[in-house]
This record gives structure tokens, C-alpha cells and sequence, in this order.
């Protein structure tokens, strides 16, 4: 009887955590670093302020740039695994600002070296990691969480219909 309580405690905890231990949210690729000039950017040129503050930017491969839609994007990148066990806990935002200049592209993303330090070790050269892209409607949902203020997509398209007649 002993048993069955045990057992049964064990099967539920499997079931209830064992889902969050393995989830994953995005998609998974592969993250290296790059050193500077970060100047010129496919992007930018060379334009300083295209660069997000604490310098979190990366360059993309082929698969990510989509053309040159990229530029700009927002990705959250999580850090999963590598040798030697580099990662660091949480989570970064990063922007996109560049293509990945050597051919073959040596990861899926490659990160500033600020952005790297921020989620491996300083001895990893390449990760595994989650990330996931970030829309304005993800922003949009934090700036009402800090504002309180909710603007309706529709009431800002008739706003801006307005603003742009005048």
C-alpha cells in the first residue's frame, strides 16, 4: 500500500513538472559571438544608434534574414546546452542589425559579445539555444502593463487616419 502512495506521488510530480523541465517555446538553433567593428551593418551602415542599449544585438544567417526583413527584429534567446556546460540562467532580448558576414554562416544567430556574456560562459565559442521572436504586440502588452493604458489597434488606425488628413 506503501508503495501504491509513492508511486502514484512520483507519477503525478512527473506529469504536473516534467512537462515545464522540457518545454521549449521557440524554435532551437545554434548562437556563436562576433567581435568588433560592428560597423558598417547590413542594416544601418553606419549609423550608431541603431545599436540597443547594453549593446544585445546579433547578425543573422541566411535562413533568419528573410531578405533584409530581419533588420530590426527582436528576438528572445535562451540558452540551452553547449560543451562544458556554458550556460547562464534566464533569458535576453536582442535586436537584429546585421547579416552574418562569413560564408558559411558558423550558427543560426551570432551574438555581440555582450550579448554572448550575457547568456554563456566566457569559455563556450558555440551554444544551443531557444529563441523566439518578439512582435509589437509583445511590446504593446508591456507597455500597458507599466502604463496601465490600453489603446485598441482600431482607436490608433483612426487616430493616425485623423493626424495624417490634418
Amino acid at each position: 500500500m506503501r508503495h501504491f502512495f509513492l508511486f502514484s506521488f512520483l507519477i503525478i510530480f512527473v506529469i504536473i513538472f516534467g512537462k515545464q523541465l522540457f518545454l521549449v517555446q521557440g524554435d532551437v538553433g545554434t548562437a556563436s559571438s562576433y567581435n568588433p567593428p560592428y560597423l558598417p551593418t547590413a542594416c544601418n551602415g553606419d549609423r550608431q544608434d541603431q545599436f540597443p542599449p547594453g549593446n544585445l544585438f546579433v547578425a543573422v544567417n541566411e535562413g533568419l534574414w528573410d531578405n533584409g526583413a530581419a533588420c530590426g527584429r527582436r528576438y528572445r534567446l535562451r540558452c540551452l546546452s553547449g560543451a562544458h556546460r556554458p550556460c547562464r540562467d534566464g533569458t535576453i532580448d536582442v535586436k537584429v542589425v546585421d547579416f552574418c558576414k562569413k560564408t558559411p554562416c558558423p550558427s543560426t544567430i551570432v551574438l555581440s559579445t555582450d550579448a554572448f556574456s550575457a547568456i554563456s560562459r566566457p569559455h563556450a565559442k558555440k551554444i544551443n539555444i531557444e529563441y523566439t521572436q518578439k512582435t509589437l504586440m509583445y511590446y504593446e502588452q508591456i507597455r500597458v502593463i507599466l502604463t496601465g493604458e490600453f489603446q485598441s489597434p482600431a482607436k490608433k488606425l483612426t487616430q493616425r487616419v485623423v493626424s495624417d488628413k490634418d
